[in-house]
């Protein structure tokens, strides 16, 4: 297992000029080992887990990574996870500190598992990863959702990936 690698995120293919289309081969069931992987953290509101302001605030934190250069389009994912059901946190995997931007460090083994289907399926899938992980001998310390699309690029692809991170104890 490598350590701060990820699947393979083809950015290239992006028709729609907003999220390129996800090609779930690669990402399903894959093992990740993060040592002080660097991260961007943002918070956005929610109401009862459904985002409110996720439209403005991750416009702002893709354009501080690209100002700092520490995008890396062979190595990206947007780790979310609602620690309650007012407020959502998401990791935005970079390669070096963005300036004015809250910097979080990740290390830990993580294993994935690919979904297709709507958003609000997401908490049944968690549970799903839960009984994936326990079959396996693992327990989820917390589990991150992937989500590879906008609601609007979902529809014009006729698919909505989301890959659960698990990190695991």
């Amino acid at each position: 297992m490598q350590t701060n690698v990820l699947a393979k995120y083809d950015m290239s293919d992006n028709p729609t000029h907003c999220c390129p289309r996800f090609n779930p081969q690669g990402w399903d069931e894959q093992e990740l080992h993060f040592k002080d992987k660097p991260f961007v953290k943002a918070t956005t509101l929610s109401f009862f887990h459904i985002p409110l302001n996720m439209g403005s605030v991750y416009p702002k934190v893709f354009e501080a990574i690209q100002d700092a250069g520490a995008m890396n389009n062979d190595d990206f994912i947007v780790l979310s996870h609602d620690p309650s059901p007012w407020r959502g946190e998401h990791f935005f995997s970079v390669t070096k500190d963005v300036p004015g931007e809250e910097m979080v460090r990740m290390t830990g083994d993580f294993i994935t598992k690919v979904f297709e289907g709507p958003y609000k399926d997401a908490p049944k899938w968690e549970k799903e990863m839960q009984h994936f992980l326990k079959e396996r001998g693992k327990e989820a310390k917390k589990t991150y959702f992937f989500y590879t699309t906008c609601p609007k690029c979902a529809k014009y692809y006729g698919k909505n990936y989301m890959v659960a991170v698990s990190e695991i104890v």
